[in-house]
Parts: C-alpha cells; structure tokens; sequence
C-alpha cells in the first residue's frame, strides 16, 4: 500500500499540510468576533483621531510663548477658557493665551502644544504661571497619526484578540467577516477503551484521549465532536470515520495507526475511493506510528493511542492543521514557540526528533528547561510540563546549558 508505513521526517509531514487550504468565511458581529480569524484585511474608513487631541491634562496654549520658562523664571499666559470632553470649540488662541484642556480633548485653532497640569500653576482666576517650555505638538495627537482613511489596519489571517475588538471598535466597524471554526470529529479507537463513568476491568483503560483532544481543538479555535469509541472491527472504525466525514472539516482517531495484527486505522483509511496516504510513520519520539491522509479534500489524523504521544503529536501536527483550516497566517497567529536553556544533561538518539517534556524555570531573564521523567506508560507527568523541548534529528542529545527551541504546552 502506497504511503504505508514509510517513516519520514517531521519537516517532510508538515511540508504536506500545505494542501490544505482555510474553510469558508461568515459574517459575524463585533461582539461574536472575539479568538475568530479574519477573512479579510480591514482597512480603515476614517483618520483616527478625526480631530486633533490632546493626550495630557492640562492646557492648550502656543508652544513659542513657553520658551525659556523656568521655576525661576516663569512663563505668564492668560486663560480664555476650557474645552469640555466631547465639545467642538469656537475659540482661536492668540499670542500669550492657553486655554485649559483635558486628556482627549479637542485642540482649538490656533494651539500647537499642551503644558501638563504639573508644570503650571494658578496665579488668579485668569492667569497661570508655566514653569517648563515644550515644543510645538508636544502632547498633542494629530488627525490620522493613531490611523489614516484608506490604510490596511488589520490583515487577513489575523486573531481577534480584546484589542482587536477595541481597533475595530474604533473605526467604527460593527461586523467582521471571519473564517468558518473547524469542525473536527474525535474517534477513539480500541477493544480496551472503555467510558471514562466506567469502572474498567482489567485490562480496559478509561478514554483519557476524547477528553484531551477535545480541549486541544477548542484550545486552537475549533469545535470538537465526539463520534464515539470503536472497536477493533474494520467496519466499526470505517462507520464511525464516514460519520466524522459527513459531519465535521478534518477527523482525529487516536490508537489503531501502529503496525499490530488489530491495528486497522491504515487499512480503514485507504479503503475509501480517492484517499492519498500522505505519511505513516515519522520520525518522531514520542508518536512514531502517526498516519495522516486526506480523504474527500479533508484532513485525517491518526494518532497513536498512548495519551501522551497522542498530545505530543497534536500539538505538532493537529494544531498546525486547524490553523491551516481557520485561516490563521504564519505571520500573525499565536506563537507558541520559544527557546529556553537545558537545565541537566538530555541524551537522545540522531536519526529521530525527540520532544521531552519540560517543565521552566526564569532566572535573570533566561528560561531554563529541566525534563519530567517517567516511564512510557505514564500519563502524570504531562500535567506537570510546561513545554516540550525539541532535540534536532540530527543531534545526540542537549548539554547542561545548551539552547534549544521548545514548544509552549
């Protein structure tokens, strides 16, 4: 069988995901756009700020009439008046004249600079002393300097974070057109999974992987849905792969994708018409037995059914194809990668990537990565990692000190 357990590199398996392309777009409202992804660059319907502004409180005044003022020798200007917040204003500033200003406020005709409140100081009810020169526009906020008509301020791929929201809030913006949430069917597979409410026997194991895949995807901005466990029974796992098919954008089924006589995944896989086997088999630690294929143009991961290979290669693979999926660019998504110091000695093996789980630690500015160990049937110490450090596919390991990229879990 083409493709079938022909072990390549991670690079090569990621390489493939650009087949896959973002899903459909949706126009939704501000309030409903929030961790979305935009379909589209948004460009700027106004200057922003619309009118000069000032960005202090204080007074408004000719810049030129506060030079060479000092505590000893200060500058004297008379008072006009007071720009309320949100009020147009028919004054126009004369020479030797300031007008008082709050922060936000409209700069009146006339005015090229703002003195802080701290630098002045009431003589009477008409007159201030200034006590430090400024230059011309100090303090002030020109028309279009924040945002000009016409100008891409947000572009195509990006998140909708608090501040987008606040951007677009800005410009007057009240809907966004975003990319469609991926949809993704979980299947766990396997005659020893049994519910997680059920007590197992021995040799049964509770289905940890529906619960952990399941957060992953809503963590990368997509929809989970769980279609269920499947033996190991051909026909059972197709069923389930073909309602995953129908129902959602990519399917995740975890166990089954290793090379052992119940080992069904890879024959279920390319039992449908069309399916091209893109990887099985990466060389990789943990998560070697990783299957990925593309059935009806959509995304199939098989992933091993140790839960904490299934995590690892998630986080490699399953995420990067949601991203894929949401619209998410290169240049503006969610970094998630990182360098950090290699706290004590890490051996590997060259010939294989390794991801060790690690948990960090901040001293004078640097991380520093120190590995959690346990046996590879345990699951605990993935609770305690913060990140999974990566060891090249050429490398023999990490020395004590030695940087390397790591990957934020």
């Amino acid at each position: 069988m083409k493709g079938f357990f022909r072990v390549q590199t991670p690079k090569q398996l990621l390489e493939k995901l650009n087949r896959f392309g973002p899903l459909p777009s949706e126009v939704v409202s501000l309030e409903d756009a929030l961790h979305r992804i935009l379909a589209e660059d948004i460009l700027s319907p106004i200057n922003l700020p619309e009118f000069p502004r000032s960005t202090v409180d204080g007074f408004a005044l000719k810049a030129k009439d506060t030079y060479g003022a000092s505590e000893k020798n200060p500058a004297l200007l008379q008072v006009v008046g007071e720009i309320p917040m949100g009020q147009l204003s028919s004054i126009h500033l004369k020479d030797g004249q300031a007008v008082k200003i709050a922060t936000g406020g409209m700069i009146p005709e006339g005015a090229d600079g703002v003195e802080m409140v701290e630098y002045t100081e009431w003589v009477d009810a008409q007159t201030i002393h200034v006590f430090k020169p400024i230059s011309p526009l100090e303090n002030v906020i020109q028309v279009g300097e924040d945002i000009k008509e016409g100008e891409i301020v947000l572009k195509k791929g990006r998140p909708i974070r608090p501040q987008e929201s606040g951007l677009l809030a800005g410009i007057g913006w009240t809907k966004v057109r975003v990319f469609l949430k991926p949809k993704v069917g979980i299947i766990s597979s396997g005659d020893e999974i049994v519910p997680v409410e059920q007590k197992p026997k021995p040799g049964e194991v509770r289905d940890i992987n529906r619960y952990t895949i399941s957060s992953m995807v809503r963590e990368a901005g997509g929809i989970p849905i769980f279609l269920g466990i499947a033996r190991d029974c051909f026909h059972e796992i197709k069923e389930k792969i073909e309602s995953g098919l129908r129902q959602s954008d990519m399917v995740v089924i975890t166990g089954g994708s290793s090379v052992g006589t119940l080992d069904l995944v890879g024959e279920v896989f390319q039992s449908f018409h069309g399916t091209e086997i893109l990887g099985h088999g990466i060389s990789i630690r943990p998560g070697k037995p990783t299957l990925l294929a593309e059935i009806e143009r959509k995304p199939l991961l098989g992933l091993p059914g140790h839960p904490v290979s299934a995590m690892v290669i998630f986080h490699l693979f399953g995420k990067a194809l949601l991203n894929i999926l949401s619209g998410v660019s290169e240049e503006t998504g969610p970094k998630r990668i990182g360098k950090a110091k290699a706290g004590r000695n890490i051996p590997s093996v060259a010939g294989r990537e390794d991801y060790v789980r690690v948990k960090l630690e901040e001293r004078d500015g640097t991380l520093w990565a120190y590995p959690v160990f346990g046996k590879s049937g345990a699951i605990a110490h993935l609770a305690y990692a913060d990140a999974l450090l990566k060891i090249g596919i050429d490398e023999e390991g990490l020395a004590e000190g030695e940087e390397a990229e790591v990957i934020f879990i």
